[in-house]
């Protein structure tokens, strides 16, 4: 379902005023929507939290971008590296027997 800007800025004041469960169940909307709404809001601000609302992230900058990626391919790696040596445990302790 798609939601006005205006509606999730609404739902957001009124989920800070009694809580987001209860705003939730109020304007029959899922609890993690308004939650995702909210932290959106808090971190990005009010007029840029909304993608599809005429508004568009600002494009992160090609050095953090190039970190990001390999932080990313890096993490890869580190999960491939344990399951080779997982892998390596495995075949040693069958190789004893």
């Amino acid at each position: 379902m798609t939601y006005e800007k205006s509606f999730k800025i609404e739902a957001v004041k009124l989920s800070d005023e009694i809580g987001i469960k209860k705003a939730a169940e109020q304007l029959g909307i899922p609890y993690y929507t308004l939650a995702d709404w909210r932290h959106r809001q808090n971190v990005m601000g009010e007029d840029r939290a909304y993608v599809g609302s005429g508004h568009k992230r600002a494009k992160a900058d090609p050095k953090e971008q190039r970190i990001y990626e390999l932080e990313k391919e890096n993490a890869e790696l580190r999960r491939t590296n344990e399951i080779l040596q997982d892998a390596l445990g495995f075949f040693a302790a069958n190789r004893k027997k």
